[in-house]
């Protein structure tokens, strides 16, 4: 498992990677903030991955890394299971830690600790989550290419601000994402979603 602490947090490394967010849980379906409670893939959540698998072959990824909860990992593991390909941890990949809002349902709050107006009581802010998130994305494109990520929706949006995009955009469960740098020192990215036909969905 990698250090957090370790890399570089201040800027992306401009490398083009996957990524994904993992399937759909009980919490998601419900509205429900998360964090790091680690609750696992619902049944939909368990099809949505081995779709995302199928989606994801035959496009050069050779490295797995995922958050260590058990929602991304599992998501993860049956995308590696289908690519071939063994899952490396990076703990800089775990979920915000919400504090007191995790157990209960999304609300105004999340737009302003978005916009670092407010951060609840024991919850991590968004430009510390920010941070750890840059570092471990540009720990993960030191590895052979190309990465695939396989993280969560809170982590994706501080990834949108580092890399210069509107972050207030919720991330679909289970949708690739092709995330690629169009300028320097990570500014102007691009995001290609992969999603699946309608009749493929759960």
């Amino acid at each position: 498992m990698a250090d957090p602490s370790s890399g570089s947090g201040s800027s992306l490394r401009p490398v083009s990677f996957w990524y994904l967010r993992h399937g759909e849980t009980d919490w998601n379906a419900r509205g429900i903030s998360q964090g790091n409670v680690d609750i696992p893939l619902n049944a939909t959540g368990l099809e949505q991955a081995r779709i995302a698998g199928g989606r994801l072959r035959d496009r050069g990824i050779t490295t797995i890394l995922a958050s260590p909860l058990s929602r991304a990992r599992v998501t993860a593991e049956i995308v590696g299971e289908q690519l071939g390909l063994p899952v490396a941890i990076d703990d800089g990949l775990r979920e915000v830690g919400f504090g007191v809002q995790e157990g209960q349902p999304m609300s105004d709050w999340f737009a302003d600790w978005i916009a670092g107006h407010r951060t609840p009581e024991g919850a991590e802010s968004f430009a510390t989550l920010r941070h750890r998130t840059v570092a471990a994305i540009n720990r993960a494109t030191t590895r052979p290419p190309i990465v695939l990520v396989v993280a969560h929706g809170a982590v994706f949006r501080a990834l949108r601000t580092a890399m210069g995009i509107e972050a207030t955009i919720r991330t679909r469960n289970a949708v690739p994402i092709w995330c690629a740098p169009s300028g320097h020192a990570g500014l102007g990215w691009s995001l290609e979603y992969h999603d699946v036909p309608a009749e493929d969905r759960p």
